[in-house]
């Protein structure tokens, strides 16, 4: 079986706040479905929190953090999931389940085995 990781494109919010518990149902929901698919799982904190690295010139230069999201968009990285599923068709269908395909993206990416 091959791994894919479903990155989730949704809204940039709190999941922990009360206004987001029943779509944050849906996705436990979906986690539970699809438990014997799901290798790991993962709910990122708002871009707010992120912290962008880029490195001057090549390896070794100077290196350069910005606070905040790498840009400004819509809809956000906010969590993944890595599915095993046997091809590309059955790990499409999987990531159609999750509540980010029905009001966001969700982006499907074979994952290369490590040798």
């Amino acid at each position: 079986m091959a791994q894919y990781l479903a990155l989730i494109y949704s809204a940039d919010v709190d999941w922990w706040a009360p206004e987001q518990a029943d779509e944050l149902a849906e996705y436990r929901k979906f986690a539970v479905d699809n438990a014997d698919s799901i290798r790991a799982s993962a709910v990122l904190h708002p871009t707010s929190t992120a912290t962008v690295v880029r490195v001057e010139g090549a390896r070794g230069g100077n290196v350069v953090t910005t606070d905040g999201p790498y840009a400004e968009t819509k809809e956000a990285l906010t969590g993944f999931y890595l599915i095993e599923a046997a091809d590309l068709e059955e790990a499409v269908a999987i990531a159609a389940e999750l509540p980010a395909a029905w009001n966001g993206a969700v982006e499907v990416r074979p994952v290369i085995a490590a040798k």
